[in-house]
Parts: structure tokens; C-alpha cells; sequence
């Protein structure tokens, strides 16, 4: 009978992986229950993916549309904002408190957790002093990350994101991991694993480093399966592992903003010495994510013509408006009026400017939250200027697209699944598992 269940978010994996020697752990897994292609929703981003996943709903419900989006009212650009209200739709330890209040959950690094309602919760957030960034963890109970602290250390965000992001962050947290399964036992129990994620975007997804990377996860996966033999739970716990997206190996950026304002869209205003987005008299702006954008538009006269002036660039795959976006299940009001899809080797950056020296300086640090869109290269270093490149050719990986398109190979795209008690969940007619049927699918398991 199961009693607990431990997901494993491990970024990058894909079902091909299964059939190689580095993945012995997880095969073996597989083996004694099911594995498959999962199918991302669109776009195929950190947040999104994980919200269908906790809800069993798609974006254009729980409202998660990107990492981030425009706030049309305030023409502010929300960037990885961690908050739990921003989801529209109840999660899985929703479901559960309305369930049965004795059961535990756990989630540990997942985005939009910030004050869930989960019993244990784990989610950088770094207090910002006046001259210097205070590392910090807000936890549930209070006090949790710093017992945690106590054993292993603090949590290091330089390992979790920026130019020194490592494996070490996956080490952390799988120690933190292990810590709440042994001392807690949880009911329900989510981890993410991100360290595949930096060397994906560094090396391209067929890269050594991505192997080696791939060795790691699995033995973090064996690491927390003897954690559930150490608590004496491992016969009554469910194991499921999946990716929340798989990588396209990518050789160039669409500077899609610096197409706005070459077409009179996209206006700035010149403060001191540096150029800043003029959010109030431009007529669109978009807001980049990877391999997508979300275009926001001031008025909709102006639809046609950059809907034209975007299907004159061969780097862009596909155009979405209006009543397309239902068919994506993208069609929320948090989602841009034009939604730009890259060819599965571009990527969209986020740039304004036309000469490096007019960039505002904040585009220069790691800041995830200043700058109005994703920014891979904060993974990188200018060795010589010590801060952060603007040589879009150094990423050799990215993700969002869409899977089944028609321009996609087709194994592209997929993502991955798998569990060591089977499901019987049904596959499409691709043999693929829809990340949203296996939200709806936990939702009962116990």
C-alpha cells in the first residue's frame, strides 16, 4: 500500500537516457514499474511545467504563463517572483488538506512556493540590505532552514544560479532532502534537482558535461532512495522522477526587442548615460523566455503589422494570436497578445539597446529580478570585465518550444517520466504522457 510518494524533479533527463550506463538507479526504477516520454505544456519553462504538474491544470488556469510576465496595469515586468498567489488553481497540498489534515507534504526549491500551503517548505529568498545580499532560505515551520543550516551548512545561491552555478547546489539540497525524509517522513514529498540545467545551457545537450551531470542524478536518486530504507518507509513509498523539459542545442539569440524598436514599436528613454524601456509610449514590448515571447502590445491596431514584420524572420518559427492561444491552453490574460516561437536552434534575448555601452549596468550583474525577461548568459563570466557577457553565442542550449509541431523531429521536445509502481496511466498516440494527466493522477494516489 503506498503511504508516501517522493517526486524528483531532475532537469534535463529524456528517455533515451534510460538505455545508456548512466542512469543504473533510475532504470532500475523504471524497470520494475514504468517509464515514458512526458509532454511538456507550452511553454516548456521551470514554472509553468512544475505548476501543471502540482495542479493537473494547464496555463491558461492556474495563470503561470512563463517565468515571468508583464503586469499590464502597472507596466511592470515580474521576473521570477516566488510568490504561491500567483497560482490561480489549488496544488496538490491543497488537495490534500482538504483531504485528510493528517497526511504531510513537503516541497523543497520548487518556484512559486514562497507561503504555500505545504507543511514543510524550503525556497531561497535572499534579503536584500543596503550594500550587500544576506543569503537566506524562508522556511516552513519557521526556523526549519536554519535547523537544516545546523547539519549541513547554509544554502549557497552562487551554486544555484549565476557564473559559479554547480553541482553544489544539487548536493545541498539533496542533503536537505534526506534530512526532511528521515526526520519527517512526509506523506508527499517534492525535490528539485537543477544541476543538469547549467550544463545543458553551457555544453549543449549531447556534451560530456551533460553526461557526467547525468551520472550525478542518478546517484542523488540512490542517495534519497537509502534515506526512505534508513526511515524503514521504502516498501510503502512511491518513487517518480521526471524532467520538466527537454534541451534543443541552440547557435544564436533573436534580439526581438531590438526588432520592435527598429520598426518604431519599442520606444527609450536616455537617463544619465544608459538607455531604459519606455514601458509608457512604447507600442510592444516583449518579454523573453528561453525560446519563447510574450509580446505585449499597447493597442491592438498595431497586431497585423508586427504579426507581418515577425513572419519576415526566417529565426522565428511560430506566431501565435488570438484564438491560437486556446490550442496552446495558453489563453490567460497574463499571456502576451502575440506569443513568438524560435526555430529549435534560437534563442530570444531580452536586449534593447544597439550599443553596449548605452545597457543600464543592472544588465551587466546577476539580477534576476531587475532585468525584464531571462538572461542565460548570467551563467557565464567576462573574465576580463568581471561581470556578466553579452556574446549571445556562448549558449549552446535552451528549451520552451512546443512538442507534435510540425517543424519538430520527432523525438524533440519530450521530456521524461518515470515511476517504480506502474500508473496505468494512458499514453497518446506519440506514447507520451501529458505532464497535466499526471498532475490529475496525484491527486488521488492516496
Amino acid at each position: 500500500m503506498i503511504q508516501h510518494v517522493i517526486v524528483i524533479d531532475i532537469v534535463g533527463l529524456e528517455e533515451k537516457h534510460l538505455n545508456s550506463s548512466l542512469l543504473p538507479t533510475i532504470s532500475a526504477l523504471a524497470e520494475k514499474g514504468e517509464s515514458s516520454k512526458m509532454k511538456p505544456v507550452f511553454p516548456a519553462v521551470t514554472s509553468t511545467v512544475q505548476t501543471s504538474f502540482l495542479s493537473g491544470e494547464y496555463p491558461n488556469r492556474h495563470g503561470i504563463i512563463s517565468n515571468g510576465f508583464m503586469d499590464r496595469s502597472t507596466y511592470n515586468v515580474l521576473f521570477w517572483e516566488q510568490y504561491s498567489s500567483l497560482v490561480q488553481v489549488p496544488r496538490i497540498w491543497d488537495f490534500i488538506k482538504n483531504k485528510n489534515l493528517d497526511l504531510k507534504t513537503a516541497v523543497l526549491f520548487w518556484q512559486n512556493t514562497l507561503y504555500a500551503n505545504s507543511d514543510i517548505i524550503i525556497t531561497p529568498k535572499p534579503i536584500h540590505l543596503e550594500n550587500e545580499m544576506k543569503m537566506w532560505c524562508y522556511s516552513k515551520p519557521v526556523g526549519y532552514y536554519e535547523e537544516i543550516v545546523k547539519q549541513i551548512g547554509e544554502f549557497d545561491l552562487s551554486s544555484y544560479w549565476g557564473p559559479l552555478a554547480s553541482r553544489l547546489s544539487s548536493d545541498w539540497i539533496t542533503k536537505a532532502t534526506q534530512y526532511t525524509i528521515e526526520k519527517s517522513k512526509p506523506n508527499f514529498m517534492f525535490t528539485y534537482i537543477p544541476h543538469i540545467d547549467y550544463s545543458a545551457q553551457r555544453y549543449g545537450k549531447d556534451s560530456n558535461q551533460v553526461s557526467d551531470d547525468l551520472v550525478l542524478a542518478d546517484s542523488i536518486v540512490e542517495k534519497i532512495i537509502d534515506s526512505t530504507k534508513k526511515s524503514q518507509i521504502y516498501e510503502n513509498t512511491q518513487f517518480i522522477i521526471f524532467s520538466e523539459y527537454s534541451f534543443n542545442d541552440v547557435n544564436g539569440a533573436i534580439p526581438i526587442n531590438i526588432i520592435l524598436r527598429n520598426n518604431g514599436l519599442l520606444n527609450v528613454r536616455k537617463i544619465g548615460d544608459k538607455e531604459y524601456v519606455d514601458f509608457e509610449f512604447s507600442k510592444a514590448f516583449a518579454v523573453v523566455d528561453h525560446q519563447i515571447a510574450n509580446i505585449y502590445l499597447k493597442s491592438n491596431q498595431d497586431l497585423e503589422r508586427i504579426v507581418n514584420i515577425l513572419k519576415n524572420n526566417s529565426d522565428i518559427d511560430i506566431i501565435i494570436t488570438g484564438g491560437e492561444k486556446k490550442f496552446f491552453n495558453i489563453d490567460h490574460e497574463r499571456a502576451g497578445d502575440i506569443i513568438v516561437v524560435a526555430n529549435r536552434d534560437k534563442w530570444f534575448s531580452y536586449y534593447w539597446w544597439y550599443e553596449e555601452k548605452m545597457a543600464p549596468s543592472f544588465t551587466r550583474m546577476v539580477d534576476i529580478h531587475r532585468k525584464p525577461g531571462y538572461d542565460p548568459l548570467e551563467l557565464f563570466i567576462d573574465s576580463k570585465k568581471r561581470c556578466i557577457p553579452f556574446d549571445t553565442s556562448l549558449l549552446k542550449g535552451s528549451h520552451g518550444r512546443p512538442v507534435n509541431m510540425p517543424t519538430e523531429e520527432e523525438e524533440e521536445g519530450y521530456s521524461f517520466y518515470t515511476s517504480n509502481i506502474r500508473s496505468n496511466l494512458k499514453k497518446d498516440s506519440a506514447n507520451s504522457l501529458d505532464v497535466v494527466q499526471i498532475g490529475k493522477y496525484l491527486k488521488n494516489i492516496l
